[in-house]
Protein backbone atom coordinates (compact mmCIF):
# COMPACT_ATOMS: atom_id res chain seq x y z
CA UNK A 1 0.00 0.00 0.00
CA UNK A 2 1.48 3.35 -1.04
CA UNK A 3 1.39 6.17 1.49
CA UNK A 4 1.20 9.94 1.32
CA UNK A 5 4.88 9.97 2.20
CA UNK A 6 5.64 7.74 -0.82
CA UNK A 7 3.61 10.03 -3.06
CA UNK A 8 5.37 13.18 -1.89
CA UNK A 9 8.81 11.57 -2.12
CA UNK A 10 8.45 10.12 -5.63
CA UNK A 11 6.26 12.79 -7.22
CA UNK A 12 9.01 15.39 -6.91
CA UNK A 13 7.26 18.02 -9.04
CA UNK A 14 3.99 17.61 -7.10
CA UNK A 15 1.80 16.71 -10.04
CA UNK A 16 -0.75 15.20 -7.66
CA UNK A 17 -1.42 18.61 -6.11
CA UNK A 18 -2.70 19.89 -9.47
CA UNK A 19 -4.94 16.84 -9.79
CA UNK A 20 -6.33 17.56 -6.33
CA UNK A 21 -7.41 20.93 -7.73
CA UNK A 22 -8.99 19.64 -10.95
CA UNK A 23 -12.60 20.39 -9.87
CA UNK A 24 -11.64 23.95 -8.92
CA UNK A 25 -9.58 24.48 -12.09
CA UNK A 26 -12.41 23.12 -14.25
CA UNK A 27 -15.00 25.37 -12.67
CA UNK A 28 -12.81 28.47 -12.91
CA UNK A 29 -12.10 27.75 -16.58
CA UNK A 30 -15.74 27.30 -17.52
CA UNK A 31 -16.95 30.37 -15.63
CA UNK A 32 -14.12 32.63 -16.76
CA UNK A 33 -14.78 35.86 -18.65
CA UNK A 34 -13.09 34.46 -21.74
CA UNK A 35 -15.12 35.60 -24.78
CA UNK A 36 -17.12 33.04 -26.74
CA UNK A 37 -16.48 32.46 -30.43
CA UNK A 38 -18.47 34.74 -32.73
CA UNK A 39 -19.95 31.96 -34.84
CA UNK A 40 -23.48 30.58 -34.80
CA UNK A 41 -23.10 27.30 -36.65
CA UNK A 42 -20.49 25.20 -38.40
CA UNK A 43 -21.03 22.08 -40.53
CA UNK A 44 -17.53 20.68 -39.99
CA UNK A 45 -15.22 21.14 -36.98
CA UNK A 46 -11.65 19.88 -37.08
CA UNK A 47 -9.82 19.51 -33.78
CA UNK A 48 -6.04 19.52 -34.25
CA UNK A 49 -3.57 18.68 -31.50
CA UNK A 50 -1.07 16.17 -30.19
CA UNK A 51 -0.84 14.25 -26.91
CA UNK A 52 -3.07 15.72 -24.22
CA UNK A 53 -4.28 18.38 -26.65
CA UNK A 54 -5.23 15.63 -29.10
CA UNK A 55 -7.22 13.87 -26.38
CA UNK A 56 -9.36 16.99 -26.03
CA UNK A 57 -10.29 16.52 -29.70
CA UNK A 58 -11.11 12.87 -28.98
CA UNK A 59 -13.48 13.98 -26.22
CA UNK A 60 -15.33 16.42 -28.45
CA UNK A 61 -15.59 13.66 -31.06
CA UNK A 62 -17.14 11.34 -28.46
CA UNK A 63 -19.52 13.97 -27.12
CA UNK A 64 -20.69 15.03 -30.58
CA UNK A 65 -20.75 11.57 -32.19
CA UNK A 66 -24.54 11.32 -31.89
CA UNK A 67 -25.26 14.84 -33.13
CA UNK A 68 -25.43 16.32 -36.62
CA UNK A 69 -22.06 18.04 -36.18
CA UNK A 70 -19.35 16.55 -38.39
CA UNK A 71 -16.17 16.25 -36.30
CA UNK A 72 -12.68 15.28 -37.42
CA UNK A 73 -9.69 14.83 -35.10
CA UNK A 74 -6.24 15.36 -36.59
CA UNK A 75 -3.07 14.28 -34.80
CA UNK A 76 -0.32 15.06 -37.23
CA UNK A 77 0.93 17.61 -39.76
CA UNK A 78 -1.79 17.69 -42.43
CA UNK A 79 -5.46 18.61 -42.63
CA UNK A 80 -7.86 16.43 -44.64
CA UNK A 81 -8.73 17.65 -48.14
CA UNK A 82 -12.37 18.04 -47.09
CA UNK A 83 -11.43 21.19 -45.16
CA UNK A 84 -12.64 24.38 -46.85
CA UNK A 85 -13.67 27.95 -46.06
CA UNK A 86 -16.83 26.73 -44.29
CA UNK A 87 -14.84 24.50 -41.91
CA UNK A 88 -13.72 25.53 -38.45
CA UNK A 89 -10.24 24.37 -37.48
CA UNK A 90 -9.73 24.33 -33.72
CA UNK A 91 -6.01 24.40 -32.92
CA UNK A 92 -4.93 23.24 -29.47
CA UNK A 93 -1.37 23.20 -28.16
CA UNK A 94 -0.92 23.70 -24.46
CA UNK A 95 2.70 24.79 -24.87
CA UNK A 96 1.93 26.70 -28.05
CA UNK A 97 5.08 25.27 -29.65
CA UNK A 98 4.01 21.84 -30.95
CA UNK A 99 5.43 21.62 -34.49
CA UNK A 100 2.70 19.35 -35.85
CA UNK A 101 -0.03 21.69 -34.58
CA UNK A 102 1.76 24.76 -35.92
CA UNK A 103 1.76 23.01 -39.32
CA UNK A 104 -2.02 22.52 -39.07
CA UNK A 105 -2.44 26.20 -38.23
CA UNK A 106 -0.40 27.25 -41.26
CA UNK A 107 -2.33 24.83 -43.51
CA UNK A 108 -5.69 26.11 -42.27
CA UNK A 109 -4.54 29.68 -42.94
CA UNK A 110 -3.59 28.83 -46.54
CA UNK A 111 -6.90 27.06 -47.16
CA UNK A 112 -8.86 30.01 -45.82
CA UNK A 113 -10.70 28.00 -43.20
CA UNK A 114 -12.17 29.57 -40.09
CA UNK A 115 -9.66 29.19 -37.23
CA UNK A 116 -9.57 29.51 -33.48
CA UNK A 117 -6.50 28.54 -31.47
CA UNK A 118 -5.95 27.70 -27.80
CA UNK A 119 -2.55 27.74 -26.11
CA UNK A 120 -0.57 29.07 -23.17
CA UNK A 121 1.34 31.46 -25.40
CA UNK A 122 4.19 30.17 -27.55
CA UNK A 123 4.63 30.37 -31.32
CA UNK A 124 0.96 29.66 -31.96
CA UNK A 125 -0.06 32.81 -30.12
CA UNK A 126 2.54 34.81 -32.05
CA UNK A 127 1.25 33.49 -35.40
CA UNK A 128 -2.34 34.27 -34.43
CA UNK A 129 -1.55 37.84 -33.37
CA UNK A 130 0.46 38.46 -36.53
CA UNK A 131 -2.29 37.13 -38.81
CA UNK A 132 -5.33 38.41 -36.89
CA UNK A 133 -6.48 34.86 -36.05
CA UNK A 134 -8.71 34.25 -33.03
CA UNK A 135 -6.70 32.98 -30.07
CA UNK A 136 -7.50 32.26 -26.44
CA UNK A 137 -4.66 32.17 -23.92
CA UNK A 138 -5.30 29.46 -21.31
CA UNK A 139 -3.23 28.86 -18.21
CA UNK A 140 -0.98 25.81 -18.12
CA UNK A 141 -0.73 23.97 -14.81
CA UNK A 142 2.43 21.91 -14.22
CA UNK A 143 2.40 20.06 -17.58
CA UNK A 144 0.19 19.60 -20.66
CA UNK A 145 -1.44 16.44 -19.28
CA UNK A 146 -2.12 18.02 -15.88
CA UNK A 147 -3.61 21.07 -17.64
CA UNK A 148 -6.20 18.92 -19.35
CA UNK A 149 -9.32 20.21 -17.56
CA UNK A 150 -8.16 23.82 -17.71
CA UNK A 151 -8.20 23.63 -21.50
CA UNK A 152 -11.23 21.34 -21.89
CA UNK A 153 -13.60 23.49 -19.85
CA UNK A 154 -12.30 26.75 -21.30
CA UNK A 155 -12.95 25.33 -24.77
CA UNK A 156 -16.43 24.17 -23.75
CA UNK A 157 -17.13 27.77 -22.75
CA UNK A 158 -15.55 29.47 -25.78
CA UNK A 159 -17.06 27.09 -28.37
CA UNK A 160 -20.48 27.08 -26.68
CA UNK A 161 -22.31 28.91 -29.55
CA UNK A 162 -21.52 26.10 -32.02
CA UNK A 163 -21.59 23.07 -29.74
CA UNK A 164 -24.87 21.18 -29.25
CA UNK A 165 -23.94 20.55 -25.62
CA UNK A 166 -26.37 21.54 -22.88
CA UNK A 167 -25.10 23.84 -20.14
CA UNK A 168 -26.83 21.53 -17.65
CA UNK A 169 -24.62 18.66 -18.86
CA UNK A 170 -21.48 20.73 -18.26
CA UNK A 171 -22.70 21.74 -14.80
CA UNK A 172 -23.49 18.11 -13.96
CA UNK A 173 -19.95 17.09 -14.96
CA UNK A 174 -18.48 19.79 -12.70
CA UNK A 175 -20.52 18.59 -9.72
CA UNK A 176 -19.55 14.97 -10.34
CA UNK A 177 -15.89 15.97 -10.50
CA UNK A 178 -16.20 17.42 -7.00
CA UNK A 179 -17.83 14.23 -5.74
CA UNK A 180 -15.24 11.88 -7.20
CA UNK A 181 -12.37 14.10 -6.05
CA UNK A 182 -13.30 13.38 -2.44
CA UNK A 183 -12.76 9.68 -3.12
CA UNK A 184 -9.57 9.75 -5.18
CA UNK A 185 -7.45 12.76 -4.22
CA UNK A 186 -4.29 12.64 -2.12
CA UNK A 187 -6.15 13.32 1.12
CA UNK A 188 -7.54 9.79 0.91
CA UNK A 189 -4.62 7.35 0.78
CA UNK A 190 -6.69 4.45 2.12
CA UNK A 191 -8.00 1.28 0.45
CA UNK A 192 -11.30 3.12 -0.12
CA UNK A 193 -9.59 5.21 -2.82
CA UNK A 194 -10.64 3.58 -6.15
CA UNK A 195 -7.64 5.02 -8.02
CA UNK A 196 -5.26 3.43 -5.53
CA UNK A 197 -7.20 0.17 -5.83
CA UNK A 198 -6.69 0.19 -9.62
CA UNK A 199 -2.97 0.93 -9.24
CA UNK A 200 -2.62 -1.97 -6.80
CA UNK A 201 -4.13 -4.34 -9.36
CA UNK A 202 -1.84 -3.17 -12.16
CA UNK A 203 1.39 -5.15 -12.37
CA UNK A 204 1.89 -5.73 -16.07
CA UNK A 205 0.98 -4.08 -19.36
CA UNK A 206 -2.69 -3.02 -19.61
CA UNK A 207 -4.80 -3.80 -22.65
CA UNK A 208 -7.66 -1.33 -22.36
CA UNK A 209 -10.94 -2.38 -23.97
CA UNK A 210 -13.53 0.31 -24.67
CA UNK A 211 -16.91 0.85 -26.34
CA UNK A 212 -17.13 3.49 -29.08
CA UNK A 213 -18.37 6.32 -26.82
CA UNK A 214 -15.44 5.90 -24.42
CA UNK A 215 -12.63 5.79 -26.97
CA UNK A 216 -11.31 9.13 -25.69
CA UNK A 217 -11.07 7.73 -22.16
CA UNK A 218 -9.15 4.66 -23.30
CA UNK A 219 -6.67 6.72 -25.33
CA UNK A 220 -6.16 9.13 -22.45
CA UNK A 221 -5.62 6.27 -19.97
CA UNK A 222 -3.08 4.66 -22.30
CA UNK A 223 -1.24 7.96 -22.70
CA UNK A 224 -1.27 8.66 -18.96
CA UNK A 225 0.17 5.23 -18.12
CA UNK A 226 2.87 5.71 -20.74
CA UNK A 227 3.82 9.22 -19.62
CA UNK A 228 3.39 8.86 -15.86
CA UNK A 229 4.34 5.23 -15.16
CA UNK A 230 6.75 5.02 -18.11
CA UNK A 231 5.46 1.62 -19.18
CA UNK A 232 3.61 0.19 -22.17
CA UNK A 233 -0.17 0.10 -22.60
CA UNK A 234 -2.49 -0.50 -25.55
CA UNK A 235 -6.13 0.05 -26.45
CA UNK A 236 -8.70 -2.18 -28.17
CA UNK A 237 -12.22 -1.46 -29.40
CA UNK A 238 -14.33 -4.16 -27.71
CA UNK A 239 -16.25 -4.91 -30.92
CA UNK A 240 -13.38 -4.77 -33.42
CA UNK A 241 -11.02 -6.76 -31.18
CA UNK A 242 -13.48 -9.66 -31.25
CA UNK A 243 -12.39 -10.16 -34.85
CA UNK A 244 -8.61 -10.03 -34.29
CA UNK A 245 -7.04 -8.87 -31.02
CA UNK A 246 -8.79 -11.46 -28.87
CA UNK A 247 -6.66 -14.22 -30.44
CA UNK A 248 -3.56 -12.86 -28.71
CA UNK A 249 -4.83 -14.13 -25.34
CA UNK A 250 -4.20 -17.75 -26.40
CA UNK A 251 -0.60 -17.23 -25.32
CA UNK A 252 0.51 -16.45 -21.77
CA UNK A 253 1.84 -12.94 -21.30
CA UNK A 254 2.20 -10.11 -18.81
CA UNK A 255 -0.66 -8.17 -20.39
CA UNK A 256 -3.69 -7.35 -18.25
CA UNK A 257 -7.17 -6.76 -19.70
CA UNK A 258 -9.10 -3.75 -18.45
CA UNK A 259 -12.74 -3.38 -19.46
CA UNK A 260 -13.87 0.27 -19.60
CA UNK A 261 -17.65 0.17 -19.45
CA UNK A 262 -20.31 2.84 -19.72
CA UNK A 263 -22.90 2.94 -16.98
CA UNK A 264 -25.58 2.36 -19.61
CA UNK A 265 -23.89 0.71 -22.58
CA UNK A 266 -26.14 -0.34 -25.45
CA UNK A 267 -27.62 -3.83 -25.69
CA UNK A 268 -25.13 -5.19 -28.23
CA UNK A 269 -22.16 -3.75 -26.32
CA UNK A 270 -23.37 -5.27 -23.03
CA UNK A 271 -23.70 -8.62 -24.76
CA UNK A 272 -20.12 -8.37 -26.06
CA UNK A 273 -18.79 -7.50 -22.59
CA UNK A 274 -20.41 -10.63 -21.14
CA UNK A 275 -18.96 -12.84 -23.89
CA UNK A 276 -15.52 -11.28 -23.39
CA UNK A 277 -15.70 -11.87 -19.62
CA UNK A 278 -16.73 -15.48 -20.22
CA UNK A 279 -13.76 -15.92 -22.55
CA UNK A 280 -11.27 -14.49 -20.03
CA UNK A 281 -12.70 -16.68 -17.28
CA UNK A 282 -12.36 -19.78 -19.48
CA UNK A 283 -8.68 -18.91 -19.99
CA UNK A 284 -8.09 -18.16 -16.27
CA UNK A 285 -7.14 -14.61 -17.20
CA UNK A 286 -7.80 -12.06 -14.48
CA UNK A 287 -9.48 -8.91 -15.77
CA UNK A 288 -10.53 -5.57 -14.29
CA UNK A 289 -13.89 -3.93 -14.91
CA UNK A 290 -14.13 -0.16 -14.54
CA UNK A 291 -17.62 1.29 -14.91
CA UNK A 292 -18.40 4.95 -15.52
CA UNK A 293 -20.40 7.25 -13.30
CA UNK A 294 -24.05 7.71 -14.16
CA UNK A 295 -24.89 10.85 -16.12
CA UNK A 296 -24.46 12.44 -19.54
CA UNK A 297 -21.58 11.49 -21.85
CA UNK A 298 -19.37 14.41 -20.75
CA UNK A 299 -19.82 13.42 -17.10
CA UNK A 300 -18.95 9.80 -17.86
CA UNK A 301 -15.85 10.74 -19.82
CA UNK A 302 -14.37 13.38 -17.51
CA UNK A 303 -14.96 11.39 -14.30
CA UNK A 304 -13.39 8.27 -15.80
CA UNK A 305 -10.39 10.29 -16.98
CA UNK A 306 -9.99 11.80 -13.50
CA UNK A 307 -10.17 8.37 -11.86
CA UNK A 308 -7.77 6.76 -14.32
CA UNK A 309 -5.29 9.63 -14.56
CA UNK A 310 -4.90 9.55 -10.80
CA UNK A 311 -4.49 5.76 -10.88
CA UNK A 312 -1.63 6.20 -13.36
CA UNK A 313 0.09 8.56 -10.89
CA UNK A 314 -0.36 6.05 -8.07
CA UNK A 315 0.89 3.30 -10.41
CA UNK A 316 4.02 5.38 -11.07
CA UNK A 317 4.58 5.78 -7.32
CA UNK A 318 4.09 2.05 -6.85
CA UNK A 319 6.80 1.46 -9.49
CA UNK A 320 8.97 4.11 -7.78
CA UNK A 321 8.92 6.23 -10.95
CA UNK A 322 8.62 10.01 -10.84
CA UNK A 323 5.49 10.72 -12.97
CA UNK A 324 6.54 14.18 -14.18
CA UNK A 325 9.71 13.82 -16.34
CA UNK A 326 9.23 12.62 -19.93
CA UNK A 327 12.81 12.27 -21.12
CA UNK A 328 11.97 10.22 -24.22
CA UNK A 329 9.59 12.92 -25.50
CA UNK A 330 12.19 15.61 -24.78
CA UNK A 331 14.75 13.57 -26.76
CA UNK A 332 12.52 13.56 -29.84
CA UNK A 333 11.60 17.24 -29.54
CA UNK A 334 15.26 18.26 -29.37
CA UNK A 335 15.97 16.37 -32.60
CA UNK A 336 13.04 18.08 -34.33
CA UNK A 337 13.94 21.64 -33.36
Amino acid sequence: MITKKDLEKIDTQEMHKIYDKWPEISENSYFSNMPEINLKKCPHIIFGGMGGSGTIGDIFFSILSKTNTHVTVVKGFNLPKTVNSDSLVVITSISGNTIETISLLENAKKIGAKIIAFSDGGKIREICIKNNIEHRNITKYHSPRASFTSFLYAMLKVLKPILPIKKSDVLESLEKLKEISKKINSKNMSTSNPSIEISKWLNGFPVIYYPLGLQSVAIRFKNSIQENAKTHAMVEDVIESSHNGIVGWNKESSFQPILLRGNKDGKTTKERWEILKEFFTSKNIEYKEIISEDGNILTKIICLIYLLDYSSIFFAVKLKVDPSPVGAIDFIKKRLN
